[in-house]
């Protein structure tokens, strides 16, 4: 029983830390973004730049570093992630979106230069980079026939798209929005202040109320569709993490050998890493003999996935294209982790 009270407390815990850190500053803005990609972003330039048949080296450098923008965690970049497939991105480029998200923001590079090494540093640019685009290019393929019938269907469908704003009252519009997502983040309130102040003038001026209402409709929708799979997912975290040794990690991922890698990735998938909560904790492991390989690999696999952004992905795209992203981040990790182990030794 007490063991049992113990998991519990474990997972209550994780699940008070997640909410008063992470809700307001982040997940929050997320949402009205995505609820505004999801209505006020033309269909047609969604497809246009991240559909199935649009130019592979546009789509996928724009998608592959769009991480370097927002500092956002695993779970903060789902929303954004749902709106663009939502408005037909084709799963290629919106793959590679969902993973440079939390890869490659700058923060997180500049972090883990400074703490961990210029040499891991550079190590999870190149790697994080070649995940989005290649892992995304993989998608692609293996789901490539029903890519093509969703492009159809979503070609058929432009007749209806709404009219959208101008370029510039758009571009006013998500640029107040992204500026809210990251300097809330930051916790840089004077600037945050100012930007929904902006934003308010933008909607006055150019948003009727009835456009407004759709906005917080569909953002309404995605709170519905991904909040309680993402906080399960989190209790269920703190769960694993009270009862997993706090010396395990350490043990079995001293040495630079495949089963090692294999195993830190795994670990990465599992465990949910803040933004730039994982460079610290990795240093910790790093303090306790974790190698040069097994810590690129949880590098490479942790920010990208955690158990919430599994079940999350899984009620947006389905049980078997989730199952596919999440084999090819362990298998890219794992064997990228092996060969950086190689030449670091």
């Amino acid at each position: 029983m007490t063991v049992f009270m113990e998991l519990l407390q474990g997972g209550w815990n994780a699940l008070l830390e997640y909410l008063s850190a992470h809700v307001l500053t982040c997940l929050v803005p997320a949402f009205f973004i995505a609820g505004a990609i999801a209505i006020f972003i033309s269909q047609g330039s969604v497809i246009r730049y991240f559909g199935p048949k649009a130019k592979k080296l546009l789509s996928y450098s724009v998608a592959s570093v769009s991480g370097t923008i927002l500092a956002v965690c695993s779970c903060t970049v789902l929303p954004l992630f749902g709106g663009i497939c939502k408005r037909g991105a084709g799963i290629g480029p919106a793959i590679a979106f969902l993973y440079s998200g939390p890869a490659i923001n700058v923060l997180a590079i500049v972090y883990t230069a400074r703490l961990l090494g210029y040499e891991l540093g550079l190590a999870r640019i190149f790697g994080a980079l070649a995940f989005a685009a290649g892992i995304g290019l993989i998608m692609a393929f293996i789901y490539r026939k029903e890519e093509s019938l969703k492009d159809a269907a979503a070609f058929d469908a432009l007749s209806t798209d709404p009219q959208s704003k101008t370029w510039w009252q758009q571009a006013a519009f998500f640029t107040s929005l992204v500026g809210i997502l990251v300097f809330a983040a930051s916790k840089n309130w004077i600037a945050t202040v100012i930007l929904l102040a902006g934003l308010g003038v933008v909607m006055w001026r150019w948003f009727s109320r009835d456009e407004i209402i759709l906005w917080l409709k569909e953002t309404l929708h995605f709170v519905r569709l991904i909040v309680p799979w993402l906080l399960g997912g989190v209790f269920i975290a703190g769960i694993i993490t009270t009862f997993v040794p706090a010396d395990f990690v350490t043990t079995y991922a001293g040495v630079n050998s495949l089963l090692a890698n294999l195993g830190a990735s795994l670990f990465g998938t599992l465990m949910y890493f803040a933004t730039l909560t994982e460079v610290p904790i990795i240093r910790a492991f790093m303090d306790l003999g974790m190698g040069q390989g097994p810590v690129l690999a949880l590098l490479l696999a942790g920010p990208a996935l955690s158990l919430p952004n599994m079940l999350v992905i899984r009620s947006i795209m389905g049980t078997r294209k989730t199952l596919t992203y999440i084999v090819l981040v362990v298998v890219f990790a794992t064997i990228s982790g092996y060969i950086f182990g190689l030449i670091a030794s």
